[in-house]
């Protein structure tokens, strides 16, 4: 097979073409001072011979997402030993979006990303690995890991640490996940529940391992990453603690040495058509809008074209077919039970909608590995069939406008209508929103701007699921609009605008904005308006003076300084940033 060069350049290579990395650190005489430091952590002499596969694990018991992939990664362990490799297992960072959300340690969410991609290249690079295993299991980790996979050009396999179970509450038919509590907390302060039914919901909602349960940033980028081709085969539609999920992780460590033999390498899957299938199955899915800030991410890092308004042409010949939550009826583990994503995207490539040549980590075309995928049960009512839609065109809206030049992604089921006008309410930071909306300030008819939380201004782009979910349980969901120049988590929905460019740290409009401004939301021209004349607009920019940073050291600081626009993918590449 003929493969990619490293697009990505990189250290020189060995001689040996199943070792190329390994060999310049461990093979000689010269060498022996390195191979003594592998005897203690378990080598043997014959090891030395063998690939080294490195399993990277984001394992931590900071999140629930997080907290069995330490046995994931064993079982990765022994997947690439079996099949004659070496693996050795590091660890990176994971922080907890849900924990964190609506505060300021929030900040650190999309920062996250990026030092997960710098430690995972940083390991594979100073270690000589020929190939790893990168296992995430939440928002950050899982981007984070495609974007190291993407520079280092070595054959890797990601795995999905896969999805939560519902909780419930005996006597309730309910299933609860994360989102529950949150919204929960907007009903209670509408004095809709009571004390104890906030304790009850806060208590039960997350039952163990795995990630959040509806089509969120998590189940949403487990599904682009299998649809990119870089997981294998049900990947992204296995509970957390499942035998299925043990067994994915094992034949991940097998592949990555399945990989190296045939010499495929991630940019030889990383290509413009694999991009093109994940945002197909993303929008099918009614997925988050994070993925259009993390795909333009993965893409820059494997040097592959890709812009705000890729996801406008493909957005309008895909249609929303998953019912699934924040909008929707069901979870992923609902999913899951019927046989994951896989039908839904046999059903896509037979409608010429996915790219069935594009190579997946299997060694197989997408269409070779779809070929026996058996359709969904009949009656099932997760998936609509492409002929009865939610929407016939995607959800994830591109809005251009005078308040957004540079690009705004909106996330628009239909539920809520296709457009909206009313007046500018403005906070500076999501803080002082969520107190507004929770003590009645905020009113039919708002439009809730939430500003200075862009990726410089923040800095770290801050997440709003705390208002978004604050406002579907006053029960203001069809009443209200709200845009930011932050984003939005997977779990919010309503009629919410994020990623807002420019920022208005930098003097975007969304700087000028004022109380009572008219602002008008239109999906079907995919506009945003600020309702006020040029001269205006021109007056209030000449006023306007940048703030001074809010962090000057440490890594917000550092981030502040290289990250470059949301819809450029928030990128800290210093070719993109300096």
């Amino acid at each position: 097979m003929k493969t990619s060069s490293s697009k990505a350049g990189g250290p020189a290579k060995g001689t040996d073409p199943l070792r190329p990395y390994s060999s310049i650190v461990l093979d000689g005489p010269e060498r022996a001072a390195s191979r003594a430091m592998l005897y203690p952590v378990g080598f043997k002499p014959e090891d030395f011979k063998k690939p080294i596969i490195g399993i990277a694990s984001t394992w931590s018991m900071v999140t629930p997402c997080n907290m069995h992939i330490d046995k994931l990664a064993l079982e990765a362990e022994k997947g690439a030993n079996a099949v004659g490799g070496k693996a050795i297992i590091f660890n990176t960072i994971s922080v907890s979006d849900g924990i964190s959300m609506g505060s300021e340690g929030m900040k650190y969410s999309l920062v996250s990303r990026e030092v997960i991609a710098d430690s995972i290249e940083t390991v594979v690079g100073c270690e000589g690995m020929d190939g790893f295993v990168a296992i995430g299991g939440c928002d950050k980790n899982m981007p984070g890991s495609l974007i190291a996979i993407a520079r280092l050009n070595r054959p890797a396999v990601f795995v999905y640490g896969g999805t939560i179970l519902p909780g419930c509450i005996t006597g309730d038919p309910r299933q609860l996940d994360i989102v529950s509590v949150f919204e929960a907390v907007g009903a209670h302060a509408n004095k809709k529940i009571n004390d104890a039914e906030l304790l009850a919901i806060e208590s039960c909602a997350i039952p163990g391992p795995g990630s959040c349960g509806g089509m969120y940033t998590a189940n949403t980028m487990a599904s682009a990453i299998e649809a990119l081709g870089m997981s294998l085969p049900n990947s992204s539609a296995q509970a957390a603690v499942s035998p299925a999920k043990k067994q994915d992780s094992h034949e991940a460590g097998a592949a990555v040495v399945n990989l190296i033999k045939k010499g495929i390498k991630p940019l030889d899957i990383l290509t413009r058509k694999a991009f093109e299938n994940a945002i197909t199955v993303v929008i099918a899915l009614g997925g988050s809008t994070n993925a259009v800030l993390h795909l333009l991410a993965i893409a820059h890092a494997a040097k592959v074209k890709l812009n705000l308004d890729d996801f406008t042409k493909i957005g309008k010949r895909v249609p929303v077919l998953a019912d699934l939550k924040p909008s929707g009826r069901y979870l992923m583990s609902e999913l899951v039970a019927i046989g994951g994503i896989r039908p839904l995207m046999k059903t896509l490539l037979d409608a010429g909608l996915l790219h069935g040549e594009a190579l997946t980590v299997t060694g197989q075309t997408l269409r070779e590995d779809l070929a026996n995928v058996k359709p969904y049960p009949k009656g099932q009512t997760i998936i609509r069939p492409l002929s009865d839609p939610i929407k016939k065109d995607s959800h994830l809206v591109v809005l251009y406008g005078n308040l957004a030049p540079e690009g705004a992604v909106a996330k628009i089921s239909g539920k809520e209508g296709l457009s909206f006008s009313g007046k500018a309410l403005v906070f500076e930071g999501e803080e002082k929103a969520l107190q507004a909306i929770l003590k009645g300030t905020v009113k039919k008819g708002h439009v809730i701007v939430i500003r200075s939380e862009g990726p410089k201004g923040g800095p770290g782009m801050r997440e709003m699921l705390s208002p978004t979910s604050a406002i579907m349980g006053k029960g203001l969901g069809k009443d209200v609009a709200l845009i930011t120049d932050g984003r939005f988590s997977g779990g919010s929905h309503g009629f919410v605008v994020g990623h807002v460019t420019p920022e208005a740290y930098v003097g975007g409009p969304i700087a000028l904005v004022k109380n009572g401004d008219p602002i008008t939301i239109d999906a079907e021209t995919r506009t945003l308006t600020l309702g006020i004349t040029a001269a205006e607009m021109k007056a209030r920019q000449k006023a306007w003076k940048q703030p001074k940073p809010r962090y000057t050291r440490g890594v917000l600081a550092k981030y502040a300084h290289t990250v470059t626009s949301a819809s450029l993918g928030a990128v800290t590449d210093a070719d993109l940033a300096l």
